[in-house]
C-alpha cells in the first residue's frame, strides 16, 4: 500500500466524518479535537491515522464509510497499516 494513497483514503474518511452530523460530535468528544484543530492537522499523517483508528472502533462506521467511497471493507486496515503507528506488532 502506497502511503500517498493511504493518506488520500484517510482524508476521505475525515471528510466523511465531518459530514456525518451524528458521528462528528462523538469523534470530537472522544479526541478533544476542535474544528480548528481538524483544519490545521488534516494533512498530518498521524492525525489521519487517528481518524481511521476512531472509525475502526465500530464495524458499522467502517461499512458506512466504505460503502460511501465504494471501497472494499478490508482496505481500511491496509490503509491504516500504511500510516504512522499502523505497523503490526510481533511478540515473538
Amino acid at each position: 500500500m502506497r502511503r500517498d494513497y493511504a493518506e488520500t483514503v484517510a482524508l476521505k474518511a475525515l471528510s466523511w466524518l465531518v459530514g456525518n452530523d451524528e458521528l462528528m460530535p462523538v469523534f470530537m468528544g472522544a479526541t478533544g479535537v476542535s474544528e480548528s484543530d481538524m483544519r490545521q492537522r488534516a494533512t498530518e499523517p498521524e492525525f489521519l491515522a487517528s481518524v481511521l483508528d476512531f472509525l475502526m472502533m465500530d464495524d458499522r462506521w467502517v461499512t458506512e464509510f466504505c460503502d460511501a467511497e465504494q471501497l472494499p471493507y478490508e482496505d481500511i486496515i491496509r490503509v491504516r497499516s500504511a500510516l504512522p503507528g499502523g505497523e503490526q506488532m510481533h511478540w515473538t
